[in-house]
């Protein structure tokens, strides 16, 4: 049987006060670890795009350019999680 919309928005509302309770038993973090996050993020995202620049590119040279810019990223990745 089909779940109607109300029952959806209930779950939701579950969902989303059960986040919030979680986040807030959780301990703040410092800066540190604020930046280590921020840094692990913009280096995912980089990962992202030059995996997907990767799928299209045709140029051996433009290939070889990104095979490294993604080595280094994973290797900074690396870095990072070992750093914490």
């Amino acid at each position: 049987m089909a779940r109607g919309w109300e029952s959806k928005s209930v779950e939701s509302q579950q969902a989303e006060a059960e986040t919030r309770r979680d986040a807030s038993n959780a301990r703040p973090l410092t800066d540190a670890e604020r930046e280590r996050e921020a840094k692990r993020l913009k280096l995912g995202l980089s990962r992202a795009r030059v995996l997907q620049d990767l799928q299209i590119a045709c140029r051996p040279n433009h290939r070889a350019m990104l095979e490294q810019s993604l080595a280094f990223i994973e290797a900074e990745l690396e870095a990072l999680d070992r750093s914490s």
